[in-house]
């Protein structure tokens, strides 16, 4: 009967959604986005959970032999295009960039930190000022170089000349008396940055336009090639920009056009060695992510950060000429849905099936649909602790909880509602004085310290094969997999992901539903007094599963485009418009 049921629901399914499958990721649509040069502050680190930027005393620069003759001083403007101030620094391969105030050189870090001793290597921030000032880089930097440890500071969109560098005013103010008129005691805002010859303490220039511009550098290339940037063990291209936004240390800004900037997530979020249609997948998830948050951390003067928290990027030094021919082959490309860029989140792998984002965020966004998973299970052999396990006593998860905000004595019974995908909806904590704490959404992970949302507790609820079931009943064992249907033309078809409909034995139509037949249930200890989490995957399985994505392109030779169509429901790829 089952068997027989197969086909009707095949051949149902085929009537009803035909004119659905045609679209997906098939219309001609295109995209403007409102930049083609993107910001990203790449130092980010986490407190209590939240993302914060993370700034130092100075920053290191290094162009890339053989794609570097030097650097251009400016600052980036409100479209985001390089202006330069006139200045370029050749001669000098390594430079640093230091907050203006007493700093010494640590050799051991190749760092400059704020110092209040005069031994070592000290830059010092008093200085010596020529009155008046100059309309150009070049007037100015002519007329520092007639005084011994002369140099230029671009100030307000005019230059001033300084020479000399002491660790006190008094000090100035003695040298000051030495050189004669025309010289008085200067130091520069809370806001201005120097740039000194990396280990030395060689001033090159200061920069220092308040709030309303930052100083930014660039590596130039005579020779035709594209110029590269080592910052911090990183490769970069692009400019970078230094803020000292609240008068305090300094935060590196990346400004990179949006292509050379997926060429350094795609590298670090895949392996660049992964098949070719996987890799253009995580390209296009990562350009349109992007663009549909460059907003997301304007506050503190960039679009997005290089940590988790938005995309991993540290630039390009792990980048092959596999990973840039998926960008380079995805080009302006975006993923949509009504009009609109899509949140193409993605995780490393889901244990058999995505889900809804409600169920995780709260948001109803209709494209990020769970779909069960087929995929993964062909490589999870590759996937390290793709299938896992956690152990509790119940005092140990009354800590946990009690380390979250709940007080509560030990756990004696654990309670699960499932999703119809077979994945976690909401787990209730029950202790031995009978209150009860309630988990849901992504704290489903987070309490019991899980790696995904696909776990069973002590046997309960074990994560699903992926059966397909209406109104509870078993309906088609496996899942979709293996099931086919006449098309249009006649051919046969697989079955397509989202919501599917099947007519029933009594003549109904029914929605097909994945996952546990039981949606509910409560356990206690096991035999050994532990409440065992035993599960699959890791992530937050909303959208797309990256080993999912390797496993249809390796095994299954599926496109891009089909798989983003699948962990992605009724999108289509758009192309950037061309000016």
């Amino acid at each position: 009967m089952k068997h027989r049921f197969k086909m009707i629901a095949a051949l149902a399914l085929a009537l009803s959604l035909s004119a659905a499958l045609a679209p997906a990721g098939t219309a001609a649509q295109t995209y403007t986005p409102p930049c083609q040069t993107v910001r990203v502050g790449i130092y980010t680190y986490y407190d209590d959970g939240s993302p914060k930027e993370k700034t130092f005393p100075s920053a290191n620069l290094e162009y890339v032999s053989g794609r570097g003759d030097g650097y251009e001083v400016g600052y980036y403007d409100s479209n985001r295009e390089f202006v330069s101030i006139g200045a370029r620094i050749v001669g000098c391969a390594q430079i640093s960039v230091l907050m203006d105030r007493n700093m010494a050189y640590d050799s051991n870090a190749n760092a400059y930190a704020e110092t209040e001793g005069t031994s070592g290597i000290v830059v010092g921030c008093v200085h010596l000022k020529l009155d008046g000032s100059f309309g150009t880089y070049d007037e100015a930097a002519r007329k520092a170089a007639e005084f011994e440890n002369g140099f230029v500071r671009y100030e307000n969109g005019s230059f001033i000349v300084l020479r000399g560098q002491y660790t006190s005013r008094e000090d100035a103010a003695a040298a000051a008396g030495e050189a004669g008129g025309g010289w008085s005691v200067n130091s520069g805002s809370s806001y201005t940055v120097t740039v000194v010859e990396t280990r030395t303490n060689r001033i090159l220039l200061e920069f220092d336009c308040g709030t309303s511009r930052n100083l930014a550098i660039r590596t130039f290339a005579n020779n035709g090639t594209k110029p590269q940037t080592w910052h911090r063990k990183c490769v970069y291209y692009g400019g970078f920009a230094f803020l000292r936004n609240t008068g305090g240390l300094i935060t590196t800004v990346n400004y990179v056009d949006i292509e050379d900037y997926v060429k350094g997530v795609v590298c670090y979020e895949m392996s660049p060695s992964w098949p070719l249609e996987a890799l253009k997948a995580q390209a296009i998830c990562a350009r349109t992510y992007m663009m549909a948050n460059i907003s997301k951390h304007r506050t503190l003067g960039y679009d997005i950060c290089n940590t988790t928290d938005c995309q991993a990027y540290h630039g390009t030094k792990s980048a092959t000429a596999n990973s840039d021919r998926a960008v380079d082959e995805t080009a302006g490309q975006y993923l949509m849905y009504d009009g609109k860029l899509c949140e193409t989140v993605y995780y490393s792998s889901n244990g058999g099936a995505s889900e809804d984002v409600k169920n995780v965020w709260g948001s109803n966004l209709a494209y990020l649909k769970g779909v069960v998973d087929p995929y993964e299970k062909d490589v999870a052999a590759s996937i390290s602790n793709y299938y896992w396990t956690v152990s509790y006593t119940p005092s140990q998860l009354a800590q946990r909880l009690r380390a979250r905000g709940r007080d509560c004595s030990d756990i004696k019974e654990i309670k699960l509602v499932f999703t119809p995908l077979g994945n976690v909806k909401s787990i209730t904590f029950v202790d031995t004085n009978g209150r009860s704490f309630t988990a849901e959404k992504d704290n489903v992970r987070g309490y019991p310290g899980c790696r995904s949302r696909r776990y069973s507790v002590n046997g309960l609820g074990q994560a699903s094969s992926g059966n397909v079931y209406v109104n509870g009943g078993s309906v088609l064992d496996g899942g979709l997999s293996g099931a086919y249907a006449v098309g249009s033309g006649g051919a046969a078809e697989e079955l397509p992901s989202g919501d599917l409909y099947a007519v029933t034995g009594k003549g109904s139509v029914e929605k097909l539903e994945f996952g546990a037949a039981n949606t509910a249930g409560s356990v206690g200890v096991n035999a050994q007094g532990l409440f065992v989490f035993s599960g699959s995957g890791w992530g937050h399985n909303v959208g797309m599963s990256q080993w999912g994505a390797y496993s249809m392109a390796k095994n299954h030779n599926k496109t891009c485009k089909e798989i983003l169509t699948f962990y992605f429901t009724g999108v289509v790829i758009a192309q950037a418009a061309t000016a």
